[in-house]
């Protein structure tokens, strides 16, 4: 009969516990550590070092002949020692470059204009704050009117770009008698602790000269057609 080993009451429908734990560890001067422990019954009993199983020293003495029994299998000990010493270190090692390039990566600041959107209902207004271009990710986009922040603002999500850098649309539906006074405020990381806030309907606003250039357009446009025309007749 083989010695009982402590461990935690067995239950009938479970009558013993195998644990696993294995991985890698890299080390500086291009040099890695790996580990693969086998445990019973929340004891460990098995290792496997160097390319075999070798039993721990207070292992149960049946452990050394489940460990020859698996020292049998040579294929399995050659790919575990091939997960162990070659692919393990290499996808750790590639999981720290990208983070690496990640965190080195230099904050790129906002873009922000502000538009109206499809009207919600009679006597009221959509007001849509654009956020563009930033990296990394988190940004905080808030319609407010002076120091209050405006309960109602709706935030969309956080959309990628081509580049890696983020798009955000912000929107607040205001009655259209209120909406002098509200600004869209934008904090992130690349501002230097500084917010940008673009104020509704100021002078010299991304709205305003985006009707000036829409205006401008169709005014284009309109004379090329006129001169075209003009020609043919």
């Amino acid at each position: 009969a083989l010695p009982q080993t402590p461990g935690p009451p067995r239950d009938p429908a479970h009558p013993f516990e195998i644990q696993v734990s294995a991985g890698c560890e890299v080390l500086p001067g291009n040099t890695s550590q790996s580990f693969f422990h086998g445990a019973f019954q929340g004891q460990e009993i098995l290792r496997f070092q160097g390319t075999s199983w070798v039993p721990t020293p207070s292992a149960p003495v049946w452990a050394d002949r489940v460990s020859r029994k698996l020292n049998e299998d040579q294929g399995t000990r050659k790919t575990i020692q091939l997960l162990l010493n070659d692919t393990c270190p290499l996808f750790v090692r590639d999981i720290l470059e990208a983070g690496k390039s990640e965190l080195e990566k230099q904050g790129e600041p906002p873009e922000a204009w502000l538009s109206s959107g499809s009207s919600p209902g009679p006597g009221r207004l959509l007001l849509v704050c654009h956020v563009s271009g930033f990296y990394p990710k988190p940004v905080w986009v808030m319609w407010m009117r002076g120091e209050q922040e405006q309960p109602g603002t709706r935030r969309g999500d956080v959309l990628p770009h081509a580049d890696e850098t983020w798009y955000l649309r912000v929107t607040l539906d205001v009655a259209a008698g209120e909406a002098a006074g509200l600004s869209c405020r934008v904090r992130h990381s690349s501002l230097g602790g500084r917010d940008m806030v673009l104020h509704w309907g100021e002078k010299g606003s991304p709205t305003g000269l985006i009707a000036v250039a829409v205006l401008v357009s169709l005014v284009i446009t309109g004379c090329v057609v006129y001169l075209t025309l003009k020609r043919r007749w």
